[in-house]
């Protein structure tokens, strides 16, 4: 005799109806054998593929390695490495005020006016420290005290080139010298106009500079030939970056001076004080140094502005992709990096005291100057 056979499954999407029937006596509804095999089936089949998922799931977690925070796990250790005691990680960066406010006065036309743009102060937040405005005009002891709260300092674009600006800029230079001769590892980064006045500071020649037309102008970086990038902004580029910035326009440029190579390397304090690291071409192809780096000093100038490219938006040709933002980002990681060497710990409350968080930024994207926002300053300096 052959053994009973499985009752044969429903076709897909069937349902088994149940009816009632009415009768004179109170009996309930009836369920046939066949349909109770069939709710098996029904019950049975997806609670083995659900156990099936958790098993494959439990496997790939295993297999990742993936441990809960209560697991025991040998050769596991939940502590971390102590910070490097050599390291400053709560690094103040000094950011120079240029005369004006960055408007043409139609933001602020007090005479003694000078602001900062936000983009400077994003920039260096962005990389993990804070900003104390070094400004310009102030009393020359406050000055001190406040170059005396910080690890970095950075000059920044503008127009001013004469006067007291240059004064300062000259004395802020040569106390950074000072220091970095004392032992303490304070680096300077000069963007542009800065890139202009270390330029005339160092050849000792205040008409060294040349015309060239680079104003609002994305460009690409030619490196010099064989150099080494080692210690420098770029020693933390990935090599397919670095290659794009010579094909691709990633830098913005917005100015109009600059020095040529030639009139660089035969000035011997120049070649003496920098090597160069990069040059670019302006609108008429005329070759410009735009990066040099100091042979002895954690000294940067760059004639481009690594600031813009993730903070500002004012000006049209400001490159804004995804390669154009890493670049910003390096550079300000790479700068901010070298500030942690320092090792000046100024008191907490002093800092506080000076921090640009005590002031408001004003917003300018109508006034049309190729700033988003700007930090003013005036004799009556208006807190927050």
């Amino acid at each position: 005799m052959k053994p009973p056979q499985p009752p044969p499954l429903p076709p897909p999407c069937s349902v088994t109806v149940v009816t009632e029937h009415s009768s004179s006596s109170s009996s309930s509804p009836s369920i046939s054998p066949a349909t109770t095999s069939d709710m098996w089936n029904y019950v049975w089949i997806p609670f083995l593929l659900s156990l099936m998922k958790e098993v494959s799931s439990a496997n790939a977690a295993s297999e990742s390695k993936i441990f809960l925070p209560s697991a025991s796990v040998a050769g596991l250790t939940s502590s971390c490495p102590a910070p490097d005691p050599k390291l400053n990680y709560r690094p103040i960066i000094g950011i120079l005020s240029h005369p004006g406010d960055g408007a043409s006065g139609r933001l602020n036309n007090a005479t003694n006016a000078s602001y900062i743009a936000a983009s400077y102060v994003k920039f260096v937040e962005s990389a993990g420290a804070r900003v104390i405005p070094l400004i310009y005009n102030e009393p020359s002891e406050v000055l001190q005290s406040k170059l005396n709260l910080i690890n970095g300092v950075i000059f920044t674009g503008g127009w001013a080139k004469t006067g007291l600006y240059l004064d300062v800029v000259d004395r802020i230079f040569k106390q950074v010298l000072k220091k970095n001769d004392a032992g303490d590892h304070f680096p300077l980064l000069a963007i542009c106009l800065g890139f202009e006045l270390l330029t005339m500071i160092v050849s000792k020649n205040n008409e060294i500079l040349e015309s060239f037309s680079a104003s609002d102008q994305a460009s690409t970086l030619q490196f010099i030939k064989n150099i080494n990038i080692e210690g420098t902004l770029f020693q933390r580029f990935p090599p397919e970056l670095l290659a794009k910035m010579s094909t691709e326009c990633l830098v913005m440029q917005n100015h109009k001076f600059g020095i040529s190579p030639e009139t660089f390397q035969g000035n011997m304090e120049l070649c003496s004080f920098f090597k160069i690291l990069t040059t670019s071409v302006d609108e008429n192809n005329e070759v410009y140094v735009s990066t040099v780096q100091s042979k002895s000093y954690p000294v940067t100038a760059v004639q481009w502005h690594p600031e813009k490219n993730a903070f500002e938006w004012g000006l049209s040709m400001i490159p804004h992709s995804d390669d154009a933002v890493q670049v910003t980002q390096h550079v300000a990681n790479f700068f901010v990096s070298e500030a942690r060497k320092s090792y000046n710990r100024p008191p907490t409350k002093e800092v506080l005291d000076n921090l640009i968080y005590n002031f408001s930024p004003t917003y300018c994207g109508y006034a049309g100057k190729g700033y988003d926002e700007v930090y003013i300053f005036t004799d009556k300096i208006a807190r927050m």
